[in-house]
C-alpha cells in the first residue's frame, strides 16, 4: 500500500472542521473566527498525532475529544482559582483579590453608559478624575490627584513631566528593582530625565544631595524600599530633611511609595508601613503608589501631591497614553469608599488560630482513604504578603500538608491545577502545601470537593 493510502486510512475517522463546528452549534455567541481557528488547531493536532502512530480512535471519540478541548480553551481564559500558595498579593493571580460584593456594586454602576467625563450638574464635559480625586485628596491630605494604569507608569509620567532633560537626584541605596525586572534607573532613563546617583548602597547623607544640586537639577527622588531592606551599618536621609532641601533649592521632591498604604496597618495587626498621608505631611511634593497592593484595589498607579505639580503632570502628553479606563476608576472608587470591606486587609490580618481551625474542619471532611494515601496533616506556617509588600515580615498561617515522593506530589499538584476550579498550592522540601492564608472562607467547600475527587 502506498504512503498516501496509508495516511488516508489512518485519518479516515478524523472529523472535518465543518463537522466539529456543527457539533458546537450551541456556541453561537462566540466569535466564529476564533471558534473556527480553535477547531482547526485541534483537528491539526490530532492529524499530527495519528500520522505519528498515535492510538486510533472512532470518529465519535475524536469529535467529542476535539469539542472538549475547544470548550476548555474558551472557558479557561481567564477563570477563577483557589489560591492556596499563602501569598495574598500574588502577581501571577492579579495581586489584590476582588470579592463578589465589590464586583456586584461596580457592575451595577457601570451597566450601559456612565458619566465618566460628563458633569451631570452643568450638562457639560467633565473630567474622568473627578470621581476619585476628591477621595484621594481626602484620604491622603494632598491637594490634587492623578490615576494611571500602574505605578511604573506613574513614576515615568511624573519624571517626564517634571524633569525631562534634567537631572534627578536619587540615593544609590534606593535604586530598587520593581517586579518584572523594571528598575528605577531604567524608568528614569526612559522618562527622559537624567539619573544622578548619590551616596553608597548602605549610607547616604544630606550633604550628598546638597553637593549634587546644580543648574541642571530637575528634582529629588526618594524611593521607599518596599520590596527589600538594607540593615546594619546604614544611614538614610530623613524625608522631611530632603523636603526642606527641595524647598530651599525650589526643586520638587518626588516620593515613590510603591505598595502605598493609605491607613495605619498596625491597627490590623500588621507591621508598620509609611502611609501616603504621612509622606505628604513630611513635605513630599508628589507621591506615587500602587492601587493593587496594600490599598487592595485594581491595578493602577496613583499620583497625589501639590496642585502646581499635579497640573503639570496632567498636561504631559504621556498622561493620555497611560490614563485609566472607566472600569479601573469605578473599582478604585469602590475600594476607596468601602475601606471596611477590604478583602486584602481581611486576608493579610487573618489570625493563624482561625486558619488552623478552618484547616482542621477541612481535614475532617476529606475521605479517610485520601488522608491515608497522602498522609495529610495540618501545619502552622508562615507566608509573605507578596508583590514586594511587607518584605521583612512573615505572616502566620496554617496549611494542609501532603507527604509522598516528589514525583507523586508533582502529579498531585498538576491534577489540582487542572480541576474546576483550579487549586494552586506549592511543593517545599518534599511536602505539598495548600496554605489557607489566601483561600477565601467561601471557597472551603470547593477545596474539600476537589480533594475528595482525587483517587485514593
Amino acid at each position: 500500500m502506498s504512503r498516501s493510502r496509508e495516511n488516508t486510512a489512518v485519518l479516515r475517522n478524523l472529523p472535518s472542521v465543518a463537522v466539529v463546528l456543527e457539533a458546537l452549534a450551541d456556541l453561537r455567541t462566540v466569535n466564529q473566527a476564533i471558534l473556527t481557528a480553535l477547531v482547526r488547531r485541534e483537528v491539526a493536532a490530532w492529524r499530527k498525532t495519528l500520522l505519528e502512530g498515535g492510538e486510533t480512535r472512532s470518529r465519535e471519540d475524536l469529535t467529542a475529544g476535539i469539542q472538549h478541548r475547544v470548550r476548555i480553551q474558551l472557558e479557561g481564559r481567564p477563570q477563577p482559582l483557589i489560591n492556596a500558595t499563602g501569598i495574598v498579593l500574588h502577581t501571577g493571580f492579579g495581586r489584590a483579590p476582588l470579592h463578589d460584593q465589590q464586583l456586584a456594586r461596580v457592575s451595577a454602576r457601570m451597566s450601559g453608559y456612565t458619566n465618566l467625563e460628563f458633569d451631570l450638574n452643568s450638562g457639560s464635559r467633565g473630567n474622568r478624575l473627578d470621581h476619585v480625586a476628591f477621595l484621594l485628596n481626602t484620604l491622603t491630605g494632598a491637594e490634587a490627584a492623578v490615576v494611571v494604569n500602574n505605578n511604573a507608569a506613574a513614576v515615568l509620567l511624573t519624571l517626564n513631566a517634571l524633569a525631562e532633560g534634567r537631572e534627578v537626584i536619587v540615593s544609590r541605596g534606593q535604586e530598587v528593582e520593581i517586579g518584572g525586572s523594571f528598575r528605577i534607573p531604567d524608568i528614569v532613563e526612559k522618562s527622559g530625565a537624567i539619573i544622578r546617583e548619590v551616596g553608597t548602597t548602605n549610607r547616604t547623607h544630606l550633604k550628598d544631595y546638597e553637593d549634587a544640586v546644580g543648574k541642571n537639577t530637575g528634582g529629588l527622588l526618594w524611593v521607599h524600599t518596599s520590596n527589600y531592606r538594607v540593615q546594619g551599618f546604614t544611614h538614610a536621609v530623613a524625608l522631611n530633611d530632603l523636603a526642606e532641601l527641595g524647598r530651599r533649592k525650589r526643586l520638587p521632591l518626588i516620593a515613590d511609595l510603591g505598595s502605598g498604604a493609605l491607613q495605619d496597618l498596625t491597627t490590623l495587626g500588621l507591621p508598620s508601613e509609611p502611609t501616603v498621608s504621612s509622606v505628604i505631611k513630611q513635605g513630599a511634593d508628589v507621591v506615587t503608589f500602587s492601587g493593587d497592593k496594600l490599598l487592595g484595589g485594581p491595578q493602577a498607579g496613583l499620583i497625589v501631591g501639590k496642585r502646581r505639580w499635579i497640573r503639570k503632570i496632567t498636561r504631559d502628553p504621556i498622561y493620555r497614553a497611560v490614563r485609566c479606563d472607566k472600569w479601573t476608576l469605578a473599582l478604585l472608587w469602590d475600594a476607596l469608599v468601602h475601606t471596611e470591606d477590604n478583602l486584602t486587609h481581611r486576608l493579610l490580618s487573618s489570625e493563624s488560630e482561625v486558619l488552623q481551625r478552618r484547616a482542621e474542619k477541612i481535614l475532617e471532611q476529606i475521605r479517610p482513604e485520601i488522608i491515608a494515601r497522602w498522609s495529610i496533616t495540618v501545619r502552622k506556617t508562615t507566608v509573605e504578603a507578596g508583590s514586594g509588600s511587607l518584605p521583612t515580615h512573615q505572616l502566620p498561617s496554617a496549611a494542609l500538608a501532603f507527604q509522598q515522593e516528589n514525583t507523586a506530589l508533582e502529579d498531585l499538584a498538576g491534577r489540582l491545577r487542572s480541576g474546576s476550579p483550579p487549586v494552586v498550592g506549592f511543593i517545599h522540601r518534599g511536602t505539598f502545601f495548600l496554605d489557607l492564608k489566601a483561600v477565601l472562607p467561601e471557597q472551603d467547600a470547593r477545596l474539600i470537593q476537589a480533594l475528595n475527587a482525587l483517587d485514593a
